[in-house]
C-alpha cells in the first residue's frame, strides 16, 4: 500500500519535512517513490504539488493524519470528521451536561439551606420577641 507521509530532514532541532509517497513498509526517511511537497513547521510554509497529489490519491494512496491535515488546509481534500473527534465532542457534551446538572443541584441545595437558615432566624427572632414580651407583662 502506498502511504503519503512526512519525511524529516534538516538540522537538529530545525526539522523540515518533505511530503512523500512511499510504500507503507519502508522507513520514515527511506527512499520515496515520489516527492509531493514540502512543510516547514517553524515558519508554517507549505508547498504542495497539487496535480501529483491528486493523482496519488486517485490511485488509492492513504495519507497519514499529519498529511491529511496539511491536505485539508491546502484544499486538496475535504475536511473529514474523524471518529476520535466525534468521541471527544460527545465526551465534552456529556461533561457539560453533568456539570450543568451538578451546578443546578448545588444551587437548589444552597437555596434550601438559605431558606432553612432564614426560617431558623425567623423562629429565633420570634422566640426572642416572645421572651421580651413575657418579662414586660410580669
Amino acid at each position: 500500500m502506498i502511504k503519503l507521509r512526512l519525511k524529516r530532514f534538516g538540522k537538529k532541532r530545525e526539522a523540515s519535512f518533505r511530503l512523500v509517497a512511499c510504500n507503507s513498509t519502508s522507513r520514515r526517511d527511506g527512499r520515496p517513490l515520489q516527492e509531493l511537497g514540502f512543510y516547514n513547521p517553524r515558519t508554517k510554509e507549505t508547498r504542495l504539488d497539487a496535480e501529483a497529489l491528486r493523482q496519488r490519491l486517485s490511485q488509492g494512496a492513504q495519507p497519514t493524519d499529519a498529511v491529511r491535515t496539511l491536505l485539508e488546509k491546502g484544499g486538496l481534500i475535504e475536511k473529514t470528521v474523524r471518529p476520535a473527534e466525534i468521541v471527544g465532542k460527545l465526551k465534552q457534551a456529556a461533561k457539560r451536561e453533568a456539570d450543568a446538572k451538578q451546578a443546578a443541584k448545588e444551587a437548589a441545595e444552597a437555596k434550601a439551606a438559605a431558606e432553612a437558615e432564614a426560617k431558623a432566624a425567623a423562629e429565633a427572632e420570634s422566640a426572642d420577641a416572645g421572651a421580651e414580651e413575657a418579662p414586660a407583662e410580669a
